[in-house]
């Protein structure tokens, strides 16, 4: 492994720093970024603000590095050349399908290097590649918009679908709209477009939809949905008990699914009668599935209950990395910050997956229910990047790990992850959790950004340039 003497304090005290810098440096090199938003926006156009600056500041504060938009501009105003109100227009017209691109690239080159470092995780159904997708909310913004300040409702920028792959363990797609209010729904088929054959689909019951279904199934691939109440089924089958599991009894049924055009799928229904009640007081759960036959249903349950991996990750976006930043206001802003934080999340992962290559110590810890914490890594990195950016400039990162072939990158990671201690990035070990009452905490109303904003065309049609 070849390195500038720059580099090797930073290797020797924080070498997870210097690989999540490094694989920034990686899929996110200003050229690039720009090639990618020159190739995709049909609106917007570059100025003396390039879409790579408008990355490097958001990026500062998604990864807790700086507090706020400002104070991140504040630390390269010499160099931007414009002012922050210029920043805030730029990142108020970023386009959705820009946003999306840019996690799907990303993912793309990051799911490659972990293939090359042989780091993929088994998914929670063994033999089949499973995709996971649910949806997210952003959360309601400052009232900073004049068009906001005299609402007494929460503004909401827009809601996402995500799709992750727990082999890879990446958020491989994300699809947004602006429209806080808008129904998800008209958005599934842009999610059945990713559908591979073979694959299997795992999501909650918001997507127990015939769209959706019959969707998958089209495309000879699998699902398992949680069943929701108004999706019609006609029993054709006999209920029958196929034995348990941690959380319950699990019970099959043969059902069949009625179409348009007169087609149907024969599919199963699932029930697990759980032993506790979910936070919502169900007591039953119902997931179809058209996987075949010869795979037990008590694993379709418990490969349908581990579907919490995606709200995991949603929690560790919002907790450890600040996809929801409630400062930006402008749907379209919101909506960046949050794929910006997908991106920053699956180069976390990246890095995660070559420590579990590289040190040994991590499948140890495993035995004791300890895992690598994105909490301890993200904390130590956000520690250490100010000091690397005063002592290593731009331009070493750049040609050390910008132009590397997967192979190369891959190899450079797995070298790093083999120095410093393990210890502090791994976590407690789990103890058994006592569930307790859920609060309900009234809340007021809410309103859609994207259509207060619809109303005011002169300056929508302004930041879109």
């Amino acid at each position: 492994m070849v390195f500038d003497q720059i580099f090797e304090p930073f290797i020797e005290a924080s070498p997870v720093s210097v690989m999540f810098r490094g694989t920034l440096e990686h899929v996110l090199s200003a050229e690039r970024l720009d090639r990618l938003f020159a190739d995709t926006a049909k609106k917007q156009y570059l100025h003396e603000l390039t879409f790579s600056t408008c990355v490097e500041l958001l990026g500062l504060v998604v990864t807790q590095i700086r507090p706020s938009l400002n104070a991140a501009y504040r630390t390269r105003r010499e160099r931007i050349g414009v002012s922050v109100q210029s920043l805030y227009q730029k990142l108020a017209g970023i386009e959705p399908a820009v946003s999306e691109a840019l996690v799907q690239e990303t993912a793309i080159d990051l799911g490659a290097l972990i293939g090359r470092m042989k780091a993929t995780v088994v998914g929670p159904l063994a033999g089949f590649d499973v995709r996971i997708v649910d949806g997210n909310h952003l959360q309601g913004t400052h009232h900073r918009l004049k068009e906001l300040r005299r609402l007494g409702d929460a503004a909401l920028p827009g809601h996402t679908l995500a799709v992750l792959n727990p082999q890879r363990q990446l958020i491989e797609k994300v699809v947004v709209c602006p429209d806080g209010h808008a129904n998800p729904k008209p958005l599934f088929g842009r999610l059945l477009s990713e559908v591979e054959p073979k694959q299997c689909w795992i999501a909650d019951r918001d997507f127990s939809t015939r769209t959706f279904l019959f969707g998958v199934a089209d495309r000879r691939a699998y699902f398992v949905v949680r069943h929701h109440q108004g999706l019609g089924l006609e029993p054709i089958g006999p209920l029958s008990g196929v034995g348990k599991t941690k959380t319950g009894e699990v019970y099959e049924q043969q059902v069949r699914l009625p179409g348009s055009h007169d087609c149907e799928l024969v599919i199963r229904r699932i029930t697990i009668k759980l032993l506790q009640p979910t936070r919502d007081k169900d007591r039953e759960i119902h997931v179809l599935t058209n996987l075949p036959a010869k795979v037990p249903a008590r694993k379709i349950a418990d490969a349908y209950l581990a579907r919490w991996r995606i709200e995991a990750a949603f929690y560790q976006l919002t907790m450890v990395l600040r996809c929801e930043l409630n400062t930006l206001g402008y749907p379209e802003a919101a909506l960046f910050g949050f794929c910006l934080a997908v991106v920053m999340y699956n180069a976390l992962s990246t890095v995660m997956a070559a420590l579990r290559v590289a040190r040994p110590e991590v499948a140890a810890a495993a035995k004791k229910k300890q895992k690598l914490s994105i909490y301890y890594l993200a904390d130590e990195i956000a520690g250490v990047w100010r000091g690397m950016a005063l002592v290593i400039p731009a331009a070493y990162w750049t040609k050390t790990f910008a132009h590397r072939t997967p192979a190369q990158m891959a190899k450079l990671l797995l070298g790093l992850a083999r120095h410093g201690p393990i210890n502090p990035f791994l976590t407690n070990p789990a103890g058994v959790k006592k569930r307790g009452k859920r609060r309900i905490i009234q809340h007021g109303g809410h309103v859609s950004t994207y259509r207060i904003l619809q109303k005011q065309k002169p300056f929508h049609e302004k930041r879109q340039q």
